[in-house]
């Protein structure tokens, strides 16, 4: 009897989230070692189908470096990186399409309709609705550097998402975008995420990974900030406190914040239920960032 009534407290303390959270769209971005991980995965995609069935829209936009860079090596190609962005020619994108688009889009999917959700796969190979352009550069001398088929989300099919959001299916996307020649251009997973939140202007962008938030010191776990705001966030950018991989992801959220996105959080894909937990509780586990 305790434990039934401990679990409907629980559900009682939630209620308030779920009725504030309702028919709004949270952005879910699953990337980092995370993806390499059945479990967190698992685990991860049971929490989103739970958000669904409580009658939030969420939506999952996926990378896939780590798979991407096996498939090449398998292939004989080596990866090349520019300033942190894979470097992408045309035998290059063939990979990066197929991994994320064939293989970790549509095994998303699956797991998703295994767990008793509804979920389809939206992408070039499906139905696209990512629009992008090519993104270049700029070197320390100036000049433009060449990225290859390398791009940056501009645009988005909102009716598509919407209407797909409506009829209870989460829409799962690759982070692969088409130009206006229709040609697919390969974008990095953080700013997909976040241009897709500030185009939909989305309630929350969740970036979920093996990184549980931003750390004053990383060799520090209680350093862990639970709360940052904009101004914080550049200050810690600027004084380095904020650095290598992280900037790009903290960058884009910042973005996403200043037009119009409500609430960033930064979350370890490796504890169980942590989606639900930064969402639904008042601590949260993660860092979450607001303007």
């Amino acid at each position: 009897m305790d434990d039934a009534i401990r679990k409907a407290r629980v559900l009682v303390e939630a209620l308030g989230w779920i009725r504030q959270f309702r028919d709004r769209y949270i952005i879910i971005k699953l990337g980092g070692s995370a993806l390499d991980d059945p479990d967190s995965v698992r685990r991860c995609l049971n929490d989103v189908v739970f958000m669904e069935a409580v009658g939030m829209r969420p939506i999952l936009i996926h990378g896939g470096g780590k798979a991407i860079s096996r498939a090449m090596k398998d292939s004989g190609i080596e990866s090349r990186f520019v300033q942190g962005r894979r470097y992408t020619d045309d035998a290059t994108l063939d990979i990066v399409t197929n991994t994320l688009a064939n293989e970790i889009c549509e095994s998303l999917v699956d797991q998703i309709r295994t767990l008793g959700g509804k979920a389809i796969g939206l992408h070039l190979h499906s139905q696209n609705v990512l629009m992008g352009e090519r993104l270049t550069l700029t070197g320390e001398d100036g000049s433009d550097i060449d990225l290859g088929r390398v791009g940056q989300v501009v645009n988005l099919n909102r009716d598509v998402i919407s209407a797909t959001c409506r009829a209870g299916t989460i829409p799962v996307l690759p982070s692969v975008a088409l130009d206006s020649d229709g040609r697919p251009l390969n974008v990095n997973a953080d700013t997909a995420a976040a241009a897709v939140a500030r185009l939909l202007n989305a309630e929350k962008l969740m970036f979920l990974s093996d990184v549980p938030g931003i750390f004053l010191d990383r060799h520090d776990p209680s350093t862990l900030q639970s709360h940052l705001t904009v101004k914080r966030c550049r200050e810690l950018i600027a004084d380095g406190t904020i650095d290598t991989g992280m900037v790009p992801k903290v960058e884009a959220a910042l973005e996403a914040l200043e037009s119009g996105v409500r609430k960033i959080h930064i979350v370890d894909a490796r504890i169980p239920h942590s989606i639900l937990l930064e969402i639904y509780s008042d601590t949260g586990i993660g860092t979450e960032i607001v303007k």
